[in-house]
């Protein structure tokens, strides 16, 4: 089986190691941005690994431009975009992979499904994301090197993602984000231009200038000496999330996601988002907003809580610096498809429960449980589209512990096969034929089943499953793989 890049001439077959050129597009409520990049891998097994990763460009740095308050400017965007390229020196055809981002209010802006519309050429090559609070904050753990570190430490490192509109917290412990929240605490909640008028003016942003006595209305000269006052309120909020401790009841109502559970030791933390820039004395300049005057306020405050602050991986730039692609053939001695119209399928997320899987009497609750779990960590909980999932089966595989897992994978994913999805699963096992019949055989679920094997997926991956090749009895899988920074860089003093 012969796996072909979209860029024209780009083929993989029998070559030990290649090069991809990526991109990454980061479209958010406040700024946007992109991330050139060449991808070095190099073949491992049945898949290529990124063994290498180049910056080739990083874009300017726009602030995103809007039409009205809820409307961005896709004309203007799109320019910005095209800009980039050519001082890159790229043109689209040039770039084999990438992810395009939407995150932040972005997401809900009533135009973000034509922003995506302006990489509709790129279909199937891109993968594109809209980011929710909890998966931004997931993302932004991975981006700043927050993931990685608490791998290396073997311990908890907290990342802060603090940006325009909200700021993110995520807990994340060996090498795993444990849990996530989100504040509506951001540096352009309000937004000056030179002469001191309100041209932004988010409803958050509203009540913390009430609350220090600005009385806010847009269009109109704001009182700058209540400005700082505005700041200190929204980091007293931001750490009263960020401590661990109890909440004031307006905290609480700020929160955009759960409350942190989390409440043992946290061994480091890291600050990603555009603030990062003041916090890291960057010196990334003034934008009219709050965002020196919040990070002196968190400055002032981090040192209270005597964790060691580390260098991140990435600041505002880009969440992700592209995607890496790959292509790999399915063994179809252990795979089970049905109806055999239910593939090709493409860009489908991939999640990845922690199920039970040591547990000899496997519990179906557990496993919905845990599928409910990783879902809400992509946000993928509302089932308005498909979803792989991937797992590592161990122990036996008896009638008992095989509807136990069914029965739990079948409730998690409630939601999803309900809106007619197939049920998809990915196992790096050689057990995908007999899940695939049990769900069909004993459990008669109407929904389609695609059940493969011998592949190894993991979080921020999107798959593409092929149609079946007769002739082998194999299925074709593509995997596009999200790439991020590397990890934390050093410790500050």
């Amino acid at each position: 089986m012969q796996g072909s890049f979209t860029a024209p001439g780009r083929h993989i077959v029998e070559e030990d190691e290649i090069k991809l050129t990526s991109v990454g597009v980061d479209i958010g409520s406040s700024t946007s941005h992109l991330v050139f990049s060449r991808l070095e891998m190099r073949q491992e097994g049945t898949r290529y690994v990124v063994k290498r990763r180049v910056v080739l460009n990083e874009s300017e740095i726009l602030l995103t431009p809007y039409l009205d308050d809820l409307t961005i400017d896709v004309a203007a965007l799109e320019n910005f975009i095209n800009r980039q390229y050519e001082h890159a020196g790229l043109k689209r055809d040039d770039v084999d992979t990438g992810a395009l981002i939407l995150t932040g209010v972005a997401v809900r802006r009533r135009n973000a499904r034509a922003i995506g519309e302006l990489f509709a050429q790129e279909a199937g090559r891109f993968v594109a994301v809209s980011a929710g609070d909890r998966l931004e904050s997931t993302m932004a753990a991975h981006g700043s090197g927050a993931v990685a570190e608490s791998a290396r430490l073997g311990g908890v490192c907290m990342n802060i993602d603090v940006g325009g509109g909200t700021s993110k917290i995520a807990i994340c412990v060996k090498g795993r984000v444990r849990e996530a929240t989100a504040i509506d605490v951001g540096a352009r909640l309000i937004v000056l231009d030179k002469d001191g008028i309100i041209t932004r003016l988010e409803e958050a942003g509203r009540l913390f200038a009430t609350a220090v006595g600005l009385n806010p209305v847009l269009g109109q000269k704001a009182d700058r000496s209540k400005l700082q006052s505005m700041a200190s309120l929204m980091a007293d909020r931001l750490f009263e999330v960020v401590s661990l401790n109890s909440r004031s009841q307006e905290t609480q109502a700020l929160l955009r996601l759960p409350p942190l559970s989390y409440r043992g030791k946290v061994d480091a933390i890291t600050f990603s988002g555009g603030v990062s820039e003041f916090i890291y004395d960057q010196k990334p300049g003034d934008f009219g907003d709050l965002g020196a005057l919040l990070a002196s306020e968190v400055k002032e405050r981090i040192g209270r809580l005597g964790i060691p602050v580390l260098e991140p991986a990435a600041k505002i730039r880009a969440t992700v610096i592209g995607a890496s692609q790959y292509t790999i053939q399915v063994s179809g001695s252990t795979i089970f498809v049905d109806p055999l119209d239910a593939v090709p399928v493409r860009n489908m997320p991939v999640v990845a429960p922690e199920f039970p899987f040591g547990d000899d009497a496997m519990n179906p609750a557990a496993v919905k449980g845990a599928v409910e779990r990783a879902l809400a960590r992509m946000d993928l909980v509302d089932g308005k589209q498909p979803v792989a999932v991937a797992f590592h089966w161990e122990g036996s595989a008896t009638f008992a512990r095989l509807q136990a897992f069914c029965s739990g994978v079948k409730e998690g994913l409630g939601k999803i096969l309900a809106k007619g999805h197939p049920l998809t699963l990915v196992s790096d096992g050689d057990i995908g034929g007999i899940i695939g019949l049990h769900f069909k055989e004993e459990m008669r679920i109407a929904s389609p089943v695609i059940s493969i094997d011998g592949v190894s997926l993991n979080e921020f991956d999107y798959i593409d499953i092929g149609a079946l090749i007769h002739s082998s009895g194999a299925v074709p899988v593509v995997i596009k793989s999200l790439i991020f920074p590397t990890a934390v860089k050093e410790k500050r003093d």
